[in-house]
């Protein structure tokens, strides 16, 4: 597979990364409808795990299929399809080789207790990914959670162990748990410190939330404050967060987050675009709407990222 001039100058940021795992990325960025200009639209569908079957997939029943995912992300012209083990094995041998796909290999469930620490359990494995195909394996961390540094240590072992046989890595980077109120979650100098942790665990692909220009951490302020960083928009908050990210060097994708309005989502695609982002993660909103809807949209935010729309 033949790599654009933007493809090759992302990939030249990966300096000592295997040829396996470039090849992979390059995969990536080079299938469907943006494939070659360096950005990405993935469809993600983990949500069944983590909010259970009739929250994900209720709203448009013919989500319920595994095969329906596999058909929406292809059809669409996304990037890559990203899912858990029993997802991806469900249409592997039927689609086979027809898109890129990510094993979410750690995953969480609504019926945990509260008091409990925010982790994932680990549920699917490198060699699973060698097996199904994938060109990259998936991992949620929770910086924030008092069960963060484990799952830190999980996934630099395992990141290891997927470039050692060409698998890229994707890191999922949400602040979640004790340390952090609802407003924190989603603050601006909180994601882009977990933007920064997920580059500094080797990821090749980080997954963040768009951010509020809310500032949790008193020190941070100050250098906020201090420095006039801006973050007054969301696409100023992008570029905090993709500078956060090796000044641009590291692949980043935004969350699309729960089921809203078409509109709104288009603004989000413009402020990643105009903030340096690489695209966009759409999981919910793609699925829960009725295929055709979806693909409209996945039609339009694609022009969005082409510059188009």
């Amino acid at each position: 597979m033949k790599a654009t001039r933007a493809v090759s100058q992302i990939l030249k940021n990966y300096e000592g990364e295997t040829p396996g795992v470039k090849a992979n990325l390059n995969r990536i960025l080079m299938t469907g409808k943006l494939g070659g200009t360096g950005k990405m639209v993935i469809l993600p569908v983990d949500q069944g795990f983590e909010h259970g079957p009739a929250r994900s997939f209720a709203p448009n029943p013919d989500a319920y299929d595994p095969h329906y995912h596999y058909k929406l992300a292809i059809d669409a012209g996304l990037n890559a399809y990203a899912a858990p083990l029993g997802m991806l094995e469900a249409g592997a041998d039927t689609f086979a080789g027809q898109i890129p796909t990510i094993l979410k290999v750690n995953s969480a469930n609504s019926l945990m207790p509260d008091e409990q620490p925010k982790t994932q359990a680990i549920t699917g494995s490198v060699d699973d990914a060698l097996r199904l195909g994938a060109s990259a394996i998936g991992f949620t961390i929770y910086p924030g959670s008092s069960a963060g540094l484990g799952m830190f240590e999980e996934i630099a072992e395992m990141r290891r162990e997927a470039a050692a046989v060409g698998i890229a890595t994707v890191i999922w980077s949400y602040p979640r748990g004790e340390a952090l109120d609802k407003d924190g979650e989603t603050a601006i100098d909180i994601a882009a410190y977990a933007a920064q942790i997920a580059a500094l665990l080797g990821a090749h692909i980080i997954k963040i939330k768009l951010s509020t220009d809310h500032l949790s951490l008193k020190e941070a302020k100050s250098v906020y404050q201090d420095e006039a960083i801006d973050i007054a928009t969301q696409a100023a908050r992008v570029k905090n967060c993709v500078d956060s990210a090796f000044a641009g060097r590291r692949i980043m994708v935004f969350s699309g987050g729960s089921k809203k309005g078409a509109d709104a989502i288009y603004d989000d695609a413009r402020a990643i675009r105009d903030g340096g982002g690489n695209g966009s993660i759409i999981g919910r909103n793609s699925f829960q709407r009725s295929r055709a809807d979806a693909l409209n949209m996945l039609g339009k935010i694609v022009d969005i990222y082409r510059g188009k729309a």
